[in-house]
């Protein structure tokens, strides 16, 4: 049983409460420990610990605060096989996916490290005797708030927000904390006290707290559509106004042309789906678009694909797929298989619980595809953020198009074809912020990533990420 604390001001703590939340290893539903419930005084006491530490790291140069980051990438480097453990437990990701996501959180921290001399100003030509100049200065507590899905991945980057000389609040999720507030104990041994606070419990306390706390002006946040838009709301009636940045949910298209190389199309609609992750990704290819003269093979071989996954313990090496992360999202889950067939569409792989006695407990269910999905239908309107893929027939171009922008939610998209001019005509039309093209769903270094429409505001994984925690000061100087 694990009795995980938080940080707050250096320390790993329980909490002013001492109230603690149940973490249940959603393989088998069995309790594995316990997170602090933090509450409105924690957040209070992580801010007053920031400011108070504020001083002395904005007194570091660039060098001295990378010097931070880059121990706390090597421990992290240390322990990264009991991290990967311990996250595929708590989450039920595949260990083999989490292992990568643990690799990633190791770049992250070098990558922003080596960006802080990136975070400069320039000189405005305004006058012909005059310096006009901008610098950039930091927030100073600024506040990411991260879901389930990648824990210790989202939470790595702290370090954009810690090399362009702030401090940070990391809220963590409720559902998946074991691994982060394991890198917690890193933090705590590495950065100063109250430079990095990492506290946990639920969004209706802890994070709303982190919103309407009138020190921190600046939030980024990664989560669903609708918890952005309540931030948005909250933050707005907090009377302080604030940066928010938002990376948020989609119902991402795919679309197959005829000329496509269908056979690679096909299979890389399975890593397009994100099933290793049981499909909770914002970035999920979920609407599938084939064309007509394509549509009943591909949709009989990815059926095939689908069904030869193996679901199964997120430890063992051979599992392609484990349990769905919690409860909620569970059901979920199952009213979406439920709402496939109550509309019409045509189920294809899946929708049930696998068989076995390691099935008996746990948030289980088979990876999911219907075909024959219309535009009417939930399936084709309402982000499930599970492993369920909806298949479409289209037969024109503009029609395609059409249908991938007809929804309110633009994050990412794919397009194949073999056609250069086709692609790229696509997917400048394509209503969302990070585009494939004959690829899916790999996060390229350095490419900015961050949607269209209510799929979020703001960029991240690149420079303007950093910039986004400074803001710009404009200085004149006027020459006699």
């Amino acid at each position: 049983m694990i009795e995980a604390k938080m940080l707050i001001g250096g320390k790993m703590v329980d909490g002013e409460s001492s109230r603690r939340i149940d973490v249940i290893n959603p393989s088998n539903e069995e309790v594995i420990g316990t997170i602090p419930q933090a509450s409105e005084k924690d957040v209070d006491n992580a801010v007053r610990a920031a400011e108070s530490a504020l001083p002395a790291w904005q007194a570091l140069d660039v060098d001295g605060r990378a010097s931070y980051i880059l121990e706390a990438a090597k421990r992290l480097d240390a322990i990264a096989p009991e991290l990967a453990e311990l996250e595929a437990t708590d989450t039920g990701h595949t260990i083999r996916r989490v292992r990568g996501d643990i690799s990633s959180a190791s770049w992250f921290l070098r990558y922003y490290s080596g960006l802080g001399w990136m975070v400069k100003g320039e000189t405005i030509p305004a006058t012909p005797t005059g310096y006009h100049l901008t610098i950039r200065q930091p927030y100073g507590v600024a506040a990411k708030i991260v879901p389930f899905n990648h824990p210790v991945m989202f939470t790595s980057r702290l370090a954009a927000p810690l090399i362009a000389g702030n401090a940070v609040i990391m809220k963590a999720p409720r559902e998946a904390s074991l691994s982060i507030l394991k890198f917690a104990e890193i933090c705590a041994e590495v950065f100063p006290p109250g430079i990095v606070n990492i506290i946990t419990g639920t969004g209706t306390e802890a994070g709303d707290a982190i919103v309407r706390h009138p020190k921190i002006k600046r939030i980024g946040f990664i989560g669903s559509e609708q918890t952005g838009l309540n931030i948005q709301e909250t933050a707005a009636r907090a009377g302080v106004i604030k940066h928010l940045t938002l990376e948020l949910g989609g119902k991402n298209p795919m679309i197959v042309f005829p000329d496509a190389d269908v056979n690679k199309a096909f299979s890389s609609i399975i890593g397009g789906m994100s099933f290793a992750w049981s499909g909770q990704s914002c970035g999920s290819l979920s609407r599938l678009f084939l064309h007509k003269d394509i549509y009943d093979k591909g949709v009989e071989t990815i059926a095939a694909l689908i069904n030869a996954l193996k679901v199964g313990d997120p430890l063992d090496e051979a599992s392609d797929m484990g349990p769905i992360v919690h409860k909620r999202q569970y059901e979920k889950v199952l009213h979406y298989v439920q709402a496939g067939k109550e509309d019409g569409a045509r189920l294809v792989a899946g929708g049930i619980r696998p068989e076995g006695k390691a099935f008996e407990k746990g948030y289980w269910v088979r990876p999911t595809a219907y075909a024959d999905v219309t535009q009417d239908m939930r399936l084709f309107n309402e982000e499930v953020f599970g492993p369920i893929l909806s298949i479409i027939r289209w037969s024109e171009e503009d029609e395609v198009i059409a249908l991938a922008n007809k929804l309110n939610l633009g994050l990412t998209g794919s397009v194949w074809s073999s056609d250069l001019n086709r692609a790229l005509r696509t997917a400048q039309k394509i209503e969302s912020g990070y585009i494939w093209v004959n690829a899916v769903s790999h996060h390229y270094k350095a490419a900015p990533f961050g949607g269209y429409k209510n799929s979020g505001i703001g960029k991240e994984e690149g420079v303007d990420e950093i910039l986004s925690y400074t803001e710009a000061k404009t200085i004149n100087v006027i020459l006699d």
